[in-house]
């Protein structure tokens, strides 16, 4: 299915850093709790404090006899003292804590319902009919893994073509319409209505589905996480144009007219026909995903 094989190591996932840095930062709320329970000076136990009291000595009169009378000795009561309880104290009962539950996805084949349901969650219903009908996962995987290498599998992407063709204004010299950038901005509006967070968590959740699918071309599935930054990498390394680049006609094509545009990837050159507004909403989304993927 895919256009292109890809060779070489590839970044590994980051799962276990994700979930060993949360394990970290619950610790440390926890020995903050602890530390401020142990700065609290600690209360006096009133119901054992009891006041001792001390009665005054009786006096007695100095009889003067020829008899010597031993004096009498006045012995203080002592104060009241609690009984100890000896007793062992009761151990309560364990409070059971109830495991998660793990999450059940899907047959790779049988996924297009639940991650269009999913995608649902965040965005609008027109925003999910730019979505393709089939093999969602599947197309996006492979569309990513030709996207990583520069190329666009046409045949394979995950979203519905625009409707609207590309047009060009023929003057003195051929530019690109700027009303044909708008074709893209509905494409540009659903990526930027899920927060950077939402992206990440709602791949991360079907991520064994996008690995199984990367399996199904021939690589190790955890090396997809690698390939997706790849692919992030080579659209961030395209360069924003600051005027309206000229164009050559071929045929029925076009092609730039500087060497230093015409010369970018395939997959750069479709990022220009985005438009320089649009290329820059998406690039600042991609540099968010980037960063929360490496941490």
């Amino acid at each position: 299915m895919s256009e292109n094989h890809r060779e070489g190591n590839k970044k590994p996932s980051n799962s276990q850093l994700l979930f060993a840095a949360v394990v970290v930062l619950a610790l440390i709320i926890v020995a903050v709790f602890v530390l401020a329970q142990k700065d609290t000076p600690p209360s006096e136990n009133q119901k054992v404090k009891q006041d001792i009291v001390v009665p005054e000595p009786a006096q007695t009169s100095v009889v003067n006899t020829a008899t010597e009378v031993e004096p009498e000795v006045l012995v203080e009561p002592e104060a009241e003292r609690e009984i100890p309880d000896t007793r062992e104290p009761e151990t309560p009962a364990p409070t059971a804590i109830a495991e998660p539950e793990a999450l059940v996805l899907p047959p790779l084949s049988q996924s297009d319902t639940e991650i269009k349901a999913a995608v649902a969650n965040f965005m609008s219903n027109q925003a999910v009919k730019l979505l393709a009908d089939d093999d969602v996962i599947r197309r996006t995987v492979v569309y990513v893994d030709n996207l990583a290498n520069g190329k666009i599998a046409e045949k394979h992407s995950p979203v519905v073509k625009p409707q609207d063709n590309f047009s060009v204004i023929d003057d003195d010299i051929i530019i690109t319409d700027p009303n044909s950038y708008e074709r893209y901005t509905p494409y540009v509006a659903m990526f930027d209505t899920m927060s950077t967070a939402q992206v990440v968590r709602l791949y991360d959740q079907y991520k064994p589905l996008f690995e199984e699918a990367y399996e199904e071309i021939g690589y190790e599935g955890n090396e997809f996480n690698g390939t997706l930054a790849d692919a992030i990498d080579e659209l961030l390394a395209t360069p924003i144009p600051d005027t309206a680049l000229p164009l050559i006609k071929e045929s029925v094509t076009y092609k730039y007219a500087y060497a230093e545009w015409e010369q970018l990837s395939a997959a750069q050159k479709q990022f220009l026909r985005m438009g320089p507004e649009n290329m820059k909403k998406v690039k600042k989304r991609l540099e968010e995903i980037k960063s929360a993927l490496n941490k």
